[in-house]
């Protein structure tokens, strides 16, 4: 199982020089790879969000922005939210990005759940699987083929070219998110893997990982092939505990975190990442700035592959 990083995207330790660091020092402690997210806008009563999602850079800039630092490292977004960006303007920015980073770049696709969000995109919350369909089919379009077309309910691109295309053949690799039966199965039939979100059970990964293999085995695919991707929240320190008192997968000491990511392995997760947006001493607005960069490089050294 490769371990990767979140990138300091969210809260106090967001910005430049913490993206440059913990970026070029995630590579050089060997992480496999560097992941973002997606969050456009907060409601006026911000009270009702969780920390990390009050103040959040944009994925794709921020990913950029730790490509001309690296070289080896993979970047990858966990997840746009698609219904917020039209299909050819994410396969530009894609492309963009796959070129100067040298190839390096995964896509991870959701489809929203903020309802501020539709509102002031114009998009409506209905129909958000189907339009996740069209969505996956007219990036590959735009990627792969010499003169793209599309026609759909949701989208329409007229015969046209996109360049310069991306690195990676046929294009970088979809991952789909997403914690609901149809989700999953969308997840193993149509990408090229599946990306847990923040607040999945972990004690039930086994299920939802053999609903994603079986629908892509039904698709036709290897279902060994298919990458499950785990967004690792990590509660480092004294253990937080589920409802019913049991430990909280990935809290407590390194020993534990690290026991627990052997764990997922077997379970058949093929990357986990060690997210600290969602540690509330690291990525929530309110802590002191270096306090937080101060626990994040800590944990970053202790739990490096």
């Amino acid at each position: 199982m490769k371990i990767g990083f979140g990138a300091p995207v969210a809260g106090a330790w967001a910005g430049a020089e913490n993206l440059g660091y913990f970026a070029g020092r995630a590579e050089e402690l060997g992480y496999h790879s560097l992941w973002a997210f997606h969050r456009l806008l907060v409601p006026a009563d911000e009270e009702a969000m969780d920390p990390v999602y009050r103040s959040v850079l944009d994925p794709i800039s921020a990913l950029t922005f730790a490509a001309a630092g690296t070289s080896r490292i993979r970047l990858g977004v966990a997840v746009i939210n698609l219904p917020f960006v039209t299909p050819v303007y994410l396969a530009k920015q894609v492309a963009t990005l796959d070129v100067l980073s040298g190839g390096r770049f995964d896509l991870g696709l959701g489809t929203g759940w903020q309802r501020e969000e539709f509102i002031a995109s114009g998009v409506p919350m209905e129909r958000r699987g189907a339009r996740a369909e069209e969505y996956v089919a007219a990036l590959h379009t735009l990627w792969a083929d010499d003169v793209s077309s599309f026609e759909g309910e949701f989208y329409t691109i007229p015969p046209s070219r996109l360049a310069p295309k991306p690195l990676q053949k046929p294009g970088p690799p979809v991952l789909l998110g997403g914690a609901a039966e149809p989700a999953l199965k969308r997840a193993g039939r149509l990408g090229a893997g599946w990306i847990s979100r923040s607040g999945t059970d972990l004690s039930r990964i086994r299920e939802q990982i053999a609903t994603v293999r079986n629908a892509a085995a039904e698709a036709g695919k290897d279902p060994r092939a298919v990458r499950v991707v785990v967004r690792g929240v990590v509660r480092a320190g004294a253990e937080a505990r589920d409802d019913s008192g049991e430990r909280l997968r990935l809290s407590g000491s390194y020993e534990q975190i690290r026991e627990d990511a052997a764990w997922l392995g077997e379970l058949g997760v093929t990357e986990l990442f060690y997210d600290l947006n969602w540690d509330p001493l690291v990525g929530s607005p309110d802590v002191e700035p270096a306090a937080a960069t101060a626990r994040a490089r800590e944990i970053l050294e202790a739990l490096a592959p």
